[in-house]
């Protein structure tokens, strides 16, 4: 009986985690802010705010966030976000993420960023959220116009 006991606890540990997806409802991510830091001659500087909902009744742990940017439909840059960041049960929390970009790479969405006018983006990637239960990789892509800081 001991036996089975063991052998119960130890399946269930390799087995749980890939059930996690059964509990787990995905956080949503939206973009609420995007903010001009720097700039300069070769480079500018950007700050967004990404609100993450987590719709569960128990906490997450976001690990990390990997990030393509695009403006106009013209990627602009990608970054990871390495910080662990608690966000309680059925709430929210705004994630700052950084992104260093050329001015080369902007093109032509750096005459839109200079009039003030709204800007068209796309945010896409993938979080690593963390639970009690274990890991999972949620991919997110997010896309609309907003107005720049």
């Amino acid at each position: 009986m001991k036996r089975f006991v063991l052998f119960f606890f130890i399946g269930c540990s390799f087995f749980l985690p890939s059930c996690l997806n059964w509990f787990l409802e995905k956080p949503t991510f939206t973009l609420k802010e995007i903010e001009v830091r720097n700039i300069s001659l070769k480079e500018i500087n950007f700050l967004f705010g990404i609100e993450v909902q987590n719709p569960n009744n128990f906490d997450l742990k976001l690990r990390a966030l990997e990030y393509t940017v695009y403006f106009y439909d013209q990627e602009v840059g990608k970054g990871r976000l390495q910080k662990e960041i608690k966000i309680a049960n059925s709430s929210s929390v705004l994630v700052q993420i950084p992104l260093q970009t050329d001015l080369k790479s902007l093109g032509n969405p750096l005459g839109f960023l200079l009039a003030g006018k709204d800007l068209r983006y796309k945010i896409e990637g993938a979080a690593i959220i963390k639970t009690s239960l274990g890991s999972a990789t949620i991919p997110f892509s997010k896309s609309g116009e907003i107005k720049l800081k």
